[in-house]
């Protein structure tokens, strides 16, 4: 710190410059120092037969933290059990419980979506709805209606993911 008041004393505007220099890398280098080195346990919980979507596990400092998808409350504490078993005392259970999607819903939420896109007006396509999978087939004029469609549909509630099979 003597060292930043010379320089300040010096040169205001060259003094402050290093000075803000040397605070942001102690302040850097101290927050390195104290976060707990993280280690991914997936694998783990996976061969122990743990069956959740996106799964994600990381050990930080002694807790487990697990994170994924299930449409089965049962799952998520199938996961936490295991967990358990594994050796972990504190667990951090993240896994979202997602409803069973309604199909028939996002089949014509879809269709009403692309019905009213200009940009799509001369296409033919049809929705289908399975398990929040969607599957667009039909006819486009070219490759941007292709994205337009998939950007239309990936953002519906209750979409998982969206297959095409769209032709030109």
């Amino acid at each position: 710190m003597l060292l930043l008041l010379r320089m300040s004393a010096n040169n205001n505007h060259l003094g402050i410059r290093y000075g803000a220099v040397l605070v942001a890398l102690f302040l850097s280098v101290s927050a390195m120092a104290e976060q707990p080195a993280t280690h991914d346990v997936t694998a783990l919980f996976l061969s122990a037969g743990v069956s959740v979507e996106a799964l994600r596990a990381v050990e930080v400092g002694g807790i487990v933290v697990l994170r994924g998808r299930v449409s089965d409350p049962g799952a998520a504490e199938q996961a936490t059990a295991v967990a358990q078993t594994l050796g972990y005392a504190r667990i951090a259970n993240l896994i979202q419980i997602a409803g069973v999607p309604d199909d028939e819903k996002i089949a014509r939420v879809a269709e009403r979506k692309l019905a009213m896109q200009r940009g799509l007006d001369g296409t033919q396509i049809a929705v289908a709805s399975n398990n929040g999978v969607v599957l667009l087939t039909g006819t486009v004029a070219n490759e941007m209606q292709k994205d337009m469609a998939v950007h239309l549909v990936r953002n519906i509630d209750g979409v998982r993911a969206v297959q095409m099979a769209v032709k030109r």
